[in-house]
């Protein structure tokens, strides 16, 4: 059987706004206008970035319908289907497949710290059961287990495992997943900063975090490196540089959230145990976004 689709470019790791501790939906829905209006390539809903760690089930999925029913089909919206449990991850893959979700992104089991023979059963569970195209995800920082390449190697055999996306932010490692496995999957950068060297190193894309804030640089990023302008690319990698380090100088996405809420987009709440933005990030990021052109 062939290789399920693939999915490429710059796909944005999507907030999930609130107001008075409740998930908007109306600014949702107007994200979701406003990034493929800037041409971003997929959205990703309820990855980390959408602070899946503190969204019920219920809200979980509820947001992924919204997603999947804003985009009305323009670009791929791809699910954050992953849990600790296999059970809890199968059954959000089956509520995202529910939810109309084009794809799903599992990430590895938190917590646990399962060996490499756990996290590929893990896997080969969720491609067993699934009818939609997988994208692996690997942020050892916040999982404390690290999905290593010979385990992507034996993954990349199941016909609807398409991607991984890494976020170790290890050059090395994207450069040998690139190498073992990049004829079967796509590489995916899950690390803003590290996108235009994996690029370089034959990366076809990143979930990306930046993309919230700056759609059309780092969209214009991917599309420059598939016209095979880098010097643009470059230029846009180098653009972003200090807004990508602001964006993470405090838990994410608080600061995201804080640079969306000075383009008018969303509030900057986030749940807690995380808090917003700090008025001195804020006032930072307001400089630099003035400067850059974003506001």
């Amino acid at each position: 059987m062939a290789k399920l689709a693939k999915i490429e470019g710059c796909l944005t790791a999507l907030v999930t706004p609130f107001r008075d501790g409740r998930v908007d939906f109306d600014a949702l829905a107007k994200l979701v206008d406003w990034q493929i209006e800037n041409g971003v390539d997929g959205l990703v809903s309820v990855g980390t970035t959408g602070e899946s760690a503190t969204l019920d089930v219920e809200e979980h999925v509820a947001v992924i319908a919204a997603t999947v029913k804003a985009a009305r089909g323009r670009v791929p919206v791809v699910a954050g289907a992953g849990g600790n449990a296999t059970s809890e991850a199968l059954a959000l893959t089956k509520a995202s497949e529910d939810a109309g979700a084009d794809a799903l992104l599992h990430v590895t089991p938190y917590y646990n710290r399962p060996n490499q023979e756990g996290l590929f059963r893990h896997f080969e569970a969720i491609a067993k059961v699934s009818k939609l195209p997988i994208i692996l995800y690997n942020v050892p920082t916040r999982t404390a287990c690290d999905l290593l390449t010979d385990t992507v190697v034996r993954l990349a055999e199941f016909d609807n495992v398409i991607g991984i996306k890494d976020a170790t932010g290890n050059l090395v490692r994207g450069s040998e997943l690139v190498a073992k496995c990049g004829d079967k999957i796509t590489i995916l950068s899950g690390d803003d900063g590290t996108t235009f060297p994996l690029y370089a190193c034959g990366g076809r894309g990143v979930i990306s975090v930046v993309s919230n804030v700056a759609p059309k640089q780092m969209s214009d990023m991917w599309d420059a490196v598939k016209a095979g302008d880098w010097e643009r690319a470059r230029h846009r990698h180098f653009e972003l540089r200090v807004l990508n380090q602001m964006l993470f100088a405090e838990p994410s996405p608080a600061p995201t959230k804080a640079a969306l809420s000075l383009l008018g987009r969303c509030s900057l709440d986030v749940r807690l145990p995380l808090v917003p933005a700090t008025a001195g990030l804020v006032e930072q990021l307001k400089t630099e976004m003035k400067s850059s052109g974003l506001l």
